[in-house]
């Protein structure tokens, strides 16, 4: 018989524990996911629990009238197939409303997000490896750069806005940002975050694929020595090639996918995703 949970939002010193979760999967949160994560929707973190102890978490956070996200999925292994998640899943998307959802789901999980009417749009690849020491190039720290042209060039390629998540991600301790600036505009920028095991760049987003491998060369620099995560849109041939000429290799995949009309985001210029939890 299906075990029926008491569901509810967990409050911002909660959040931390679906990226616990999150880690125990092995997908390698950064260290400062979950404050960074609150800032977008605190409401859309739902635990479902058992018997007073959490069986389930999911986070679908609203990033505005017409736009959400969907991460954070997991049922505790030893409470799965009993129902409890479907019923977290479903107070997920009810909390979403008339919004399109994106997600990136794991290849386990395409299937039952196709039976929900999420279309796929394009497969995202980890790739992860430990390049030769970066090298701080012609570049300046993205604290330096206007927050409008930011915000500016993040519309450009994330379906909505979301200036108060950018900001944290930008001042979270130990995030570092750097950006490369043509004639004075912004041509390009990233972010690399320490993470349980090395770090992540993300996003990486650049208008050319020069811009973006002076970034990835200066981030790597930054964080110094270890292993380097860095989550590629696949039909974006040049970061492909930029992660394999940095000697990554491909570790696993997702599929981004939708439910419900997009506003236009362009591809091309994202070398690196931002979080495969918030988009």
């Amino acid at each position: 018989m299906p075990v029926v949970p008491s569901i509810r939002a967990l409050n911002r010193a909660e959040i931390g524990l679906a990226v616990e979760w999150a880690a125990a999967e092995g997908w390698n949160p950064g260290l400062a996911d979950a404050g960074c994560f609150a800032t977008v929707d605190p409401a859309g973190f739902l635990v479902a629990e058992v018997d007073g102890a959490p069986a389930a978490v999911i986070s679908v956070v609203n990033y505005d009238p017409r736009f959400a996200f969907l991460g954070f999925y997991i049922v505790r292994p030893d409470l799965r197939g009993q129902g409890i998640g479907f019923r977290l899943w479903q107070a997920g998307l009810d909390h979403a409303g008339a919004r399109t959802i994106g997600l990136d789901g794991v290849v386990a999980q395409q299937a039952n997000y196709a039976s929900q009417g999420f279309a796929f749009a394009h497969r995202n690849i980890r790739f992860t490896g430990t390049p030769e020491a970066g090298e701080m190039g012609e570049t300046v720290d993205l604290a330096q750069v206007p927050f409008a042209a930011i915000e500016a060039s993040d519309a450009e390629v994330f379906p909505a806005p979301r200036a108060a998540f950018l900001k944290a991600w930008i001042t979270a301790p130990g995030h570092v940002g750097r950006a490369v600036l043509r004639e004075g505009r912004l041509a390009g920028w990233g972010v690399v975050r320490p993470a349980r095991t090395g770090w992540k760049i993300g996003p990486l987003v650049a208008e050319e694929a020069e811009v973006a491998d002076s970034l990835f060369r200066v981030l790597r620099a930054a964080a110094g020595s270890g292993p380097i995560v860095l989550d590629v849109p696949e039909p974006n041939a040049p970061a492909l090639a930029l992660a394999r000429r940095h000697g990554l290799s491909p570790v696993f995949e997702t599929a981004r996918m939708y439910r419900g009309s997009l506003r236009p985001a362009r591809l091309e210029p994202v070398y690196g995703v931002t979080s495969f939890e918030l988009g």
